[in-house]
């Protein structure tokens, strides 16, 4: 069994990312009905529909090594306000992604993403030594491509019919990627967006 990545709080000014428990289950549906985000088709969010599968297929994937699931809080509501996760994650070769994230509307634009990927970012190549951090998000996706963007991550390639979603379309995914020799210049990058605003 692999011991790569194991349970972990995370913590900023603005968010507190907390390892993911079932007794998260009412919060999550409560951040997600801020937005109705379930009903965006290109993305993956929790509603009262598939909750438990939601979480069961994280806390399994976690189980498996394959995966590290957050709830994101927000310190000044003391609320959580969304999720994300290491997946995709491949020990022996020191990659993962940070993925499945999403967050409150009420939360967006609000320098709460930026704070997570920091720390996310910086347990995986400062204390994993992660060589390589992806990012996948849907082709349609233009906010969720556009943020991974300003993050400093560069785009690798779109895998096209990479997945057929629910519904049966096809879903194109777009692949970047953060090096550990460029994780120095985006740290950098990303602490002064970080003290510019707050």
């Amino acid at each position: 069994m692999q011991t790569w990545l194991s349970p972990i709080t995370l913590e900023g000014n603005l968010v507190k990312l907390v390892p993911l428990q079932k007794s998260h289950k009412k919060d999550l549906l409560d951040a997600a009905s801020d937005g109705k985000l379930w009903e965006l088709w290109f993305t993956s969010v929790p509603s009262e529909k598939n909750i438990d599968a939601y979480l069961e297929d994280a806390l399994n994937a976690q189980k498996e090594g394959s995966a590290q699931p957050w709830v994101i809080l927000d310190k000044a509501s003391n609320r959580i306000v969304g999720s994300t996760r290491y997946l995709n994650v491949e020990a022996p070769h020191k990659r993962l992604e940070i993925g499945a994230t999403w967050y409150a509307k009420r939360v967006q634009r609000t320098g709460i993403n930026t704070e997570c990927k920091y720390l996310l970012l910086q347990h995986a190549f400062e204390t994993l030594n992660a060589i390589a951090v992806e990012f996948r998000t849907h082709a349609h996706n233009l906010a969720s491509r556009n943020a991974i963007q300003r993050l400093g991550a560069k785009q690798e390639g779109i895998l096209r019919n990479h997945r057929i979603d629910p519904q049966g379309n096809y879903r194109d995914t777009v692949v970047f990627s953060i090096l550990e020799s460029e994780w120095p210049t985006v740290k950098y990058s990303l602490e002064y967006r970080m003290n510019k605003k707050y």
